[in-house]
């Protein structure tokens, strides 16, 4: 049972290597020619203020990671690399990838509010406000009655 779990495995992580490597040499080129910097340092689905600032880094990462998993590949095919050896590397790149692109787009983000917390916010702001109001007239009527009973008082 064992030998066919893990033979499972494999296969599910080398052909998952395909489709990451093309889509992060995608990611690359949209970068790098067509200066497409929607899909730099995403966090929550909103794009950081200057994508283009962060964008070599997305590019280099992107390359980089791809690079690796496609001579993995290579190396997978041409039966150069153990299989021992090509999973860590296929895994530790996955791993890099995914924790860089994370530390990328968080740094992107520092301090910057996503548009729930400043609706949030003025939710907030606006909820005092009308409280300020409700107690600015309810001290203005209070006052008013005062000067309505104390200029009663001077006319009797």
């Amino acid at each position: 049972m064992h030998v066919y779990v893990d033979l499972i495995l494999t296969w599910v992580l080398f052909l998952a290597l395909f489709p990451m490597t093309f889509v992060w040499y995608r990611q690359a080129w949209r970068i790098a020619v067509k200066r497409d910097f929607s899909s730099v340092a995403l966090k929550g689905g909103e794009s950081p203020p200057n994508p283009a600032k962060f964008a070599p880094f997305a590019l280099a990462l992107n390359l980089v990671a791809a690079t690796v998993t496609l001579s993995v590949i290579i190396g997978i095919v041409s039966a150069t690399l153990p299989k021992d050896e090509w999973t860590a590397m296929a895994g530790v790149t996955i791993w890099c990838k995914l924790i860089f692109n994370y530390a990328i787009s968080r740094h992107a983000h520092l301090g910057v509010k996503s548009e729930r917390k400043l609706a949030k916010e003025r939710a907030i702001e606006e909820k005092k406000a009308r409280e300020l109001a409700d107690k600015a007239a309810k001290i203005a009527a209070e006052r008013d009655a005062q000067r309505r009973a104390q200029d009663s008082e001077r006319g009797a």
